[in-house]
């Protein structure tokens, strides 16, 4: 390589492209040369840098968890009130799945597989042990002032707030036709998003 920097871009543009092949076809229907194709490299490169198909999807999850872990960061929830820090990240956490749809097909086709991938992953573990922590200070601290019921659990709560839209976009077909509704119209996207921060903060809220 004539660039120091050259394998690092080549295993990033391999990663971006299996990426959007995962996201469009699944672990199972996703196929190495077209990933190899679409990154403008050959097959051995994809296995000297990922090992095999199922190294390449992991290396795909762990990359938007950590896409999504490190842009929960600019929230700065630590520093802020902890109702508007809970506002801010129902807002994130939804605004983002509607932004990067391909995190919800990656973890359709992970919870297929029942999460054999996932179950192998320290960095996975290691990038959420983090965020659970900032989100149980939040809940502490609107506790102590008064604004939270006490002893609420974040990572049933995190559950919530991600079940509230994962549920609604990854199954937005069905329930359009159900409904009679186009539950991706603007204004319909519009009223989930309200719904979802109205049922969160009052499931929350310190009663009396």
């Amino acid at each position: 390589m004539k660039n120091g920097r050259d394998p690092e871009r080549t295993r990033a543009r391999i990663l971006d492209a299996a990426t959007q092949e995962f996201a469009r076809y699944g672990l199972g229907g996703a196929r190495v040369d077209r990933i190899a194709e679409r990154a403008g490299a050959n097959k051995r490169m994809l296995y000297y840098y990922f090992g095999d198909k199922d190294g390449l999807f992991l290396a795909a999850l762990e990359g938007r968890y950590a896409h999504i872990r490190n842009a929960e960061r600019s929230l700065e929830l630590e520093q802020a009130d902890p109702r508007t820090a809970l506002r801010r990240l129902v807002e994130f956490t939804w605004n983002y799945y509607l932004e990067h749809p391909e995190f919800l097909t990656l973890l359709n086709s992970e919870n297929l597989h029942k999460g054999r991938h996932v179950r192998s992953s320290r960095r996975v573990r290691d990038l959420h042990s983090p965020f659970v922590e900032t989100l149980g200070a939040v809940l502490r601290r609107g506790a102590k002032a008064g604004m939270f019921r006490p002893g609420i659990d974040p990572v049933q709560l995190y559950i919530s707030i991600a079940g509230e839209g994962y549920f609604y976009l990854s199954n937005r077909y069905t329930l359009s036709r159900i409904f009679g509704r186009d539950l991706m119209a603007p204004r319909a996207l519009a009223a989930r998003a309200r719904h979802i921060k109205q049922t969160i903060l009052n499931s929350v809220r310190r009663q009396g």
